[in-house]
This record gives structure tokens, C-alpha cells and sequence, in this order.
């Protein structure tokens, strides 16, 4: 069995920059125990493998894995995906079959390698619990308590299809200055997907609106460059703490720059009546490499 797969540079229109990502195509025929095994080797923070879809109509079904466990939804293996998928079919509105539903991305070729896709989210993100003890989140970061916080926003679980804790924090300064500290991480942050996405805002920076760091800690993956998923989240906390009011909104999210691959990620919103009605990501992704996998025996 012979496996063609590309690398991309996902929400960056730079290669060597923003969250790398592997994409198996023509991959119905391995298992998910194969999946996760090819995921390991590539040992990205996800590999994306493309299917068949089941409704012909769709371009793709997609499959996510990090190096240690599937994902039902991910943000940048769907963004560079999608524009992949795009620039070889010439399709400006790719359907993709996810893990937490169908997604439809609207993807905008820029020159043979690269493209822009956004789309909307399948489920809205909510708060699905409190983070209630500022001193053990701080200890976590190798910050103190007063870090905590930005802008009266606060700590709190969140998902769009991937729970993460969000941690506002009160400048760029303490978010470069965090000094990671494992022990203890499960009990500040409990569950199963317990990462942790840590931002603040950057009103004196001229290019984006937030800047952000994400550790999946638990996930095999240390700090991601660029996490599409973790920015989907931070779109409930913004509508709920950061005082948006009616109407669309739309920001820009840095990430990746303390680890010398620096990413942008866009996220829209729309409130209405107090309450969140739309909401969706996007960003550039640029082919890097092709390859073929050989499993020949």
C-alpha cells in the first residue's frame, strides 16, 4: 500500500512558519490503530487523513490524530485540508465530514501552494465549566496571582467540539514570560483533554488583537504553534467576558511567536439579543513538501 501525503505550513502564508501538518490522502483502507501509528511517526501536533466521503456531494470525510489519540475536531488540519482539497479540485466551497459534524469551508486559492479557507463552526462554543483557583493556575505558568485576568476577563472551560481552559493573562509580557511547571497539572486542570490556551490582549500591537500560547499538556504535543480548535473556544469567552456587544465581530489571534513560528488565526462572531449566534475561524495555509508513505511489505 503506497500513500501519497503533503506537509503544510497551516494559519501562516509562510513556509517553515505557523502549526505544521500532515495530510494522508486515499487512506480508506487503514485502520485507526494504523492512523494513530502513522500520526506517531510524523509526530506533528496532528495528522489528518483524508476518506472518502459518505455523502458524495461532500469533497472529503477527514480523520484527526495528535501522536497519542484521535480528535473529533481540530482547526488547523481542517483549514489545511481544505486547502489542499481546494487547490487540487479548484473547489472555492469544500465540505468536509468531521468527527463533530459537516463543515464547509469557503477557500480562496492566493497562488499554487497557498490558499485561504474560513468557515463556520459546527457547534458553537460554551462554557462547559469554572477554573476557580487563580493562585494554582499562576503556579502552573510560573506567574503570580495578579497575572491572572485581563480586561475583567476571567479563567473558564470552554469548547466548540474540543474542551480547553482559557487563561487570560494581563499582557504579552506575562504571556512570553511563562515558565511551564507540570507537577500538579491534572489537579489545576482536570479531565481528559485537559490543555490549557493562555492569552491576553494586544491592544499596542498594530497587526492582531490577541496573542496567545496553548500547551496540550497530556496530548503529546508540549506548546502547538497555532491551534485553530483552542481559538474556536476563545470565541465563547470573548462573547461572554469581553464585552462585545451586538453585531459581527471579527479579531485577529497571534500565536506561535515565543517558539520562533509565528501564526495568525481570524475569528468571526456574531451577537445577537446578548447571545451568541455565529461563529467561525480561518487562516492561510502554504504546501511545503509532498511525499508517498510505503507500507508495502
Amino acid at each position: 500500500m503506497k500513500l501519497p501525503y503533503y506537509l503544510l505550513d497551516v494559519f501562516t502564508r509562510d513556509r517553515l512558519c505557523g502549526n505544521p501538518l500532515a495530510v494522508v490522502l486515499k487512506a480508506d483502507e487503514l485502520s485507526g490503530a494504523r492512523m494513530q501509528t502513522i500520526a506517531r511517526e510524523f509526530n506533528l501536533s496532528e495528522t489528518v487523513f483524508v476518506l472518502a466521503p459518505q455523502n458524495e456531494r461532500h469533497a472529503a470525510a477527514l480523520r484527526i490524530f495528535t501522536p497519542t489519540t484521535e480528535l473529533p475536531f481540530a482547526g488547523h488540519p481542517t483549514i489545511g485540508a481544505a486547502v489542499l482539497l481546494g487547490l487540487q479540485s479548484r473547489l472555492s466551497a469544500v465540505r468536509l465530514e468531521l468527527g463533530v459534524g459537516q463543515v464547509t469551508a469557503v477557500m480562496e486559492r492566493v497562488d499554487k501552494r497557498t490558499g485561504e479557507a474560513k468557515f463556520s463552526l459546527p457547534h458553537l462554543p460554551a462554557k462547559v465549566a469554572d477554573v476557580p483557583h487563580n493562585a494554582q493556575v499562576a503556579a502552573r505558568f510560573g506567574l503570580v496571582e495578579s497575572d491572572i485576568g485581563c480586561n475583567g476577563m476571567m479563567p473558564g472551560r470552554y469548547s466548540a467540539g474540543l474542551p480547553f481552559y482559557l487563561v487570560p493573562v494581563r499582557d504579552a509580557r506575562a504571556l512570553e514570560a511563562i515558565t511551564l511547571e507540570r507537577r500538579g497539572w491534572d489537579q489545576t486542570f482536570p479531565g481528559d483533554h485537559n490543555a490549557a490556551y493562555v492569552f491576553t490582549a494586544t491592544p499596542n500591537e498594530r497587526n492582531n488583537d490577541y496573542a496567545a500560547r496553548m500547551f496540550g499538556i497530556g496530548l503529546g504535543v508540549g506548546e502547538d504553534p497555532a491551534t485553530g480548535s483552542a481559538a474556536a473556544a476563545l470565541i465563547g469567552l470573548l462573547a461572554e467576558q469581553g464585552g462585545y456587544g451586538d453585531g459581527h465581530h471579527a479579531a485577529r489571534v497571534r500565536q506561535g511567536r515565543e517558539m520562533g513560528r509565528p501564526s495568525e488565526i481570524g475569528i468571526q462572531f456574531n451577537i445577537d439579543q446578548g447571545q451568541l449566534r455565529h461563529a467561525g475561524i480561518g487562516g492561510a495555509a502554504v504546501v511545503l513538501a509532498e511525499g508517498m508513505i510505503d507500507l508495502d511489505e
